[in-house]
């Protein structure tokens, strides 16, 4: 993910890391200057961001947060479908498939559940 918090800003006439944390502080969010420069800074999503401070941030600059975040690289295609149980399925009603390996995130061969469609 992208980190978008700087260009938002500048759309709104923001450039300067310290008038970015005036203004949060007149929304009521208080950042120390060491977590400021860090999102300021950030080219990358942090790691994490509480909700509720991203809410604030995202008030004083008039974007919801998909404004600040963006995809580096979308995933190519549709999603993938879910695997419907059938022979397959286990007595729990989830059905297990062998993955195709690493392009799953998973060792070859072992085994992941699918959920039975809804």
């Amino acid at each position: 993910m992208r980190w978008q918090l700087r260009l938002r800003a500048a759309e709104r006439g923001v450039f300067k890391a310290v008038e970015m944390r005036r203004l949060l502080a007149e929304a009521g969010l208080r950042i120390s200057t060491g977590k400021m420069s860090a999102l300021w800074s950030a080219t990358v999503a942090p790691v994490s961001v509480r909700l509720d401070d991203l809410e604030v941030i995202c008030r004083v600059l008039g974007c919801d947060a998909a404004g600040l975040l963006a995809l580096e690289d979308p995933l190519p295609g549709p999603p993938a479908p879910l695997a419907s149980p059938g022979p397959a399925a286990g007595k729990d009603g989830v059905a297990w498939a062998w993955n195709n390996g690493p392009a799953t995130g998973q060792p070859a061969g072992r085994p992941r559940p699918s959920l039975p469609p809804v």
